[in-house]
């Protein structure tokens, strides 16, 4: 008979959310061990000898967590996310075409490598665009680009100051919002839980000061939520959606979700809900093997 699972909690720090896991854990009595990403050195010839029966993933920056569920799954290490999802997810184009690919609805988006071509790009989807970097949360270095002044000096900016991942063009058209827009919690096959985030700022996630209130999952969005999360490889993710005048729009998947401001928003126990998940990848690894 196989032993109760040991939980690895893969962080850079306890935040509210890891907090709340780890708790979740406890109350559990299952063996848990915190892996900080900060101290972490793994010998990549040679399986990890961690401990555990799973990792939970729950790093701040995309690249340690992206590049440590790489050599954790090629060691056959269960991790939630996985490797692809990360990969995936961390990428704004990579989900994109995902999305694509299962006929899901998204924003039109267009895809340049100058500024010449990305001006072209914005003059064809029209004013206002969005510019987004191909790597980023929390909203951060997106730009809503008004008019041809403003995007001739924002792309003069990005190919002079920019970065590597700056000298890709990522632009969207922008999506009228009723003030607000959605954030579902899909845990496996099940959207559990949704918030409107609500602002009068054009940006409204919560990290930039968005308002949660509760929204319902109905059918539908419970249905194009999981879609969208299949489409990226399933497991633990947040997805964000618009209300456009035509329908229902996936923005974005997230795949080290937040979730502070949602549990006593929606009533749902996010964190027993996640653990639940992980402890199913751990008893399922454990029945393979």
């Amino acid at each position: 008979m196989n032993s109760a699972p040991t939980v690895g909690v893969l962080l850079s720090r306890v935040r509210v959310e890891e907090k709340l896991l780890l708790e979740e854990l406890e109350r559990r009595g299952v063996p848990t061990k915190l892996i900080d990403d900060r101290e972490l050195v793994l010998a990549v010839e040679k399986r990890p000898e961690l401990g555990v029966d799973v990792v939970l993933e729950r790093c701040i920056q995309h690249s340690r967590a992206l590049y440590a569920l790489s050599v954790l799954e090629t060691w056959g290490v269960p991790t939630v996310n996985t490797f692809e999802v990360a990969d995936v997810c961390g990428n704004k184009l990579l989900t994109t075409m995902r999305l694509i690919r299962d006929s899901i609805p998204t924003p039109r988006t267009r895809l340049a490598f100058t500024p010449e071509s990305a001006l072209a790009a914005i003059e064809e989807l029209g004013y206002p665009a969005v510019l987004k970097p191909l790597v980023g949360s929390w909203g951060r270095l997106i730009s809503k680009v008004n008019d041809r002044d403003a995007a001739e000096t924002i792309l003069e900016h990005k190919d002079v100051l920019g970065t590597y991942m700056h000298s890709v063009y990522y632009v969207q058209e922008y999506v009228p919002k009723p003030g607000r827009d959605i954030r579902a919690f899909v845990v496996g096959d099940e959207t559990i839980a949704a918030i409107y985030r609500v602002s009068e700022h054009w940006i409204t996630n919560t990290a930039r000061g968005g308002k949660a209130t509760k929204c319902p999952v109905t059918p539908q969005l419970n249905e194009l939520c999981v879609r969208a999360a299949r489409a990226v490889g399933g497991g633990v993710v947040a997805v964000d959606v618009l209300e456009a005048p035509e329908g229902l729009l996936v923005n974005e998947v997230n795949y080290t979700m937040e979730f502070r401001n949602s549990i006593d928003t929606t009533g749902v126990d996010i964190p027993a809900r996640v653990i639940d998940y992980v402890l199913g990848v751990a008893r399922a690894a454990q029945r393979a093997g």
